[in-house]
């Protein structure tokens, strides 16, 4: 039974390690590395909407934050890129850290519109800095070093980031401090009761986010090699909240299909590619209405149909001799009334 537990994810793992030498093409393989980047921020935004319960919405602003950083301390600056990398995911911690101290304190609607307040003033802030930013023409992006130089190099080193945020995120869920995200999204008020420090844990995983978004933003300006303030317009921030929706909340795996299911969902109706929007929300309402739960649980749900589990009966038998002698003994004159 644990040999077919861990065989999915073996065959996962073996078909991600392989997956240059099988894509067919170039354009297949920037695909699945464009995926990879875009984990890198929805799996630590999950914690935030999945996992505590916060409608951020504004997620783009700290993304183009990490871009345009490495964009400007690796191309301007030539500083080496993987400082670079450290300083984008530092500088939107400390974003994070920055908008969550006052926002974090607003009910469910009004963080969100915070949120989607401060990536407009980003985007804002990019085109009027055009000395630093380039403005509205924009700056060409850096690579990485050998061995990161080429396609399958750089897929490897995305998917190998993708793969620490899983494993971060992973961790924290399964841990105490998970099951405490878990119950501030459920009831602030039991939560509270319970001991958990609502405020301290909201801030702690939106900061995570951040940094998970400045990593983000930095391997996603080096995939697009020049980046424009169009590059983050608003839709791509609700896509980061879509595919955590339709993947379900409280969940790893559904999040990671919903981000690949959307990302390849153009591919797969590019003859009709100006109802790209019509798709969306038609997968969107479907999910919704079909599997509230999200595709994440759909799956779930199929893994338990094929792989049923083996519940052990215990039977009940009666201690019939010890159970006459104590109505013996209740009936005797002696004993208790």
């Amino acid at each position: 039974m644990r040999i077919k537990a861990f065989a999915l994810p073996v065959v996962f793992l073996l078909a991600a390690a392989t997956l240059p030498w099988w894509a067919g093409d170039q354009y297949r393989l920037h695909l699945a590395t464009l995926i990879a980047a875009y984990w890198v921020l929805i799996g630590g935004l999950n914690l935030v909407i999945g996992y505590s319960g916060q409608l951020s919405i504004g997620h783009v602003g700290l993304l183009s934050i990490g871009a345009y950083t490495f964009a400007i301390v690796a191309g301007k600056y030539g500083v080496n890129p993987w400082l670079a990398v450290a300083a984008s995911g530092a500088l939107c911690g400390a974003a994070g850290l920055l908008l969550g101290l006052p926002s974090l304190r607003l009910p469910g609607f009004y963080f969100a519109m915070a949120t989607m307040a401060v990536s407009l003033i980003v985007g804002e802030f990019v085109l009027a800095q055009g000395e630093l930013t380039g403005g509205g023409i924009g700056l060409a992006v850096p690579g990485f070093p050998a061995p990161f130089d080429t396609p399958a190099g750089f897929y490897y080193l995305t998917a190998g980031a993708a793969a620490l945020v899983t494993w971060l995120t992973w961790n924290v869920a399964r841990r105490r401090f998970g099951r405490g995200l878990i119950a501030i999204r459920d009831s602030v008020v039991t939560a509270q009761a319970v001991g958990v420090p609502v405020f301290r844990s909201k801030l702690v995983t939106f900061v995570f986010s951040g940094v998970a978004a400045g990593v983000g933003g930095a391997l996603f300006a080096s995939l697009q090699s020049y980046i424009t303030p169009d590059t983050f317009h608003f839709e791509l921030s609700m896509f980061f909240f879509v595919c955590i929706i339709i993947g379900g909340r409280g969940s790893i795996l559904g999040p990671f299909l919903g981000a690949v299911v959307l990302t390849a969902l153009p591919e797969l109706v590019a003859p009709l590619a100006k109802l790209g929007t019509f798709f969306y929300g038609l997968l969107l309402l479907v999910v919704v209405l079909v599997v509230p739960e999200g595709i994440g649980r759909l799956f779930e749900v199929i893994g338990e149909r094929l792989r049923p589990r083996k519940l052990d009966s215990v039977p009940v038998r009666p201690d019939l001799p010890r159970l006459a002698r104590a109505i013996r003994e209740r009936r005797s004159p002696g004993g208790a009334a």
